[in-house]
């Protein structure tokens, strides 16, 4: 078998040789065909993600020279660096575990919404920041504003995304727990005395029943045979 290379991040020819991809990443090879396309919608609104940090921290800025403070700016900057990384290894860590899944995308979800509202001195753009900044300075407020509307629209995606992989779990739950219960059932029940003894051995083959009539001679008794 092949040995699998890092190809994640891909990254431009120029860089330098000491950077290289941290991740393999194949959804041909590692997802089965049902699940591919939810697994590549949830990978591109982690890339909608991505880019909704980038332009805050550009919203943060024109913020700044707005009037604002500055420590939007470098929480901002902090968000970007630290969610972008970590929000993919974690989704790609737990994509494996329904349960983790859900708690992390869960939390994610919820300081999406945090940012989307966007209170004062959380390093994000979003509408109550945005709507009160409009009194001071317009062309601010409207830089602000592409980024609160992605934040909406990041935060309505992941709930979609957590519905669509919650209603992929209790279906498979459901497909799975039926035969469970069905197996443990059978295996506390005994057959009662009567199938036990007329039931067939595997590698015997068919046989007559024990207690029907007789069937039909059809050769001659022999000296082994024992006669009712």
């Amino acid at each position: 078998m092949a040995e699998r290379v890092n190809n994640f991040p891909p990254l431009p020819r120029f860089a330098p040789r000491f950077l290289k991809p941290c991740f393999y990443q194949n959804v041909e090879e590692e997802i089965p065909p049902p699940h591919r396309q939810l697994v590549r919608r949830v990978y591109n609104l982690w890339i909608l993600y991505s880019a909704t940090l980038c332009v805050n921290v550009v919203s943060c800025i024109a913020w700044w020279a707005g009037g604002g403070s500055g420590v939007n700016f470098g929480l901002s900057l902090l968000w970007l660096i630290l969610f972008s990384p970590c929000s993919y290894t974690c989704w790609a860590d737990s994509s494996f575990n329904f349960m983790a899944f859900f708690f992390v995308c869960f939390l994610q979800c919820v300081l999406v919404i945090i940012q989307a509202v966007g209170i004062s001195g959380w390093g994000a753009c979003g509408w109550i920041a945005t709507v009160m900044f409009f009194s001071y300075n317009v062309g601010s407020a409207v830089v602000m504003l592409f980024s609160a509307l992605l934040f909406s629209l990041v935060a309505v995606l992941m709930v979609l995304a957590l519905y669509r992989v919650h209603r992929l779990y209790r279906g498979g739950g459901a497909a799975c727990s039926a035969p469970r219960r069905s197996g443990a059932a059978g295996r506390g029940r005994a057959p009662p005395p009567a199938r036990r003894a007329s039931t067939p051995s595997p590698s015997a083959g068919p046989a007559c029943p024990s207690t029907p009539p007789p069937c039909p001679a059809t050769r001659r008794a022999g000296p082994g045979d024992v006669m009712p």
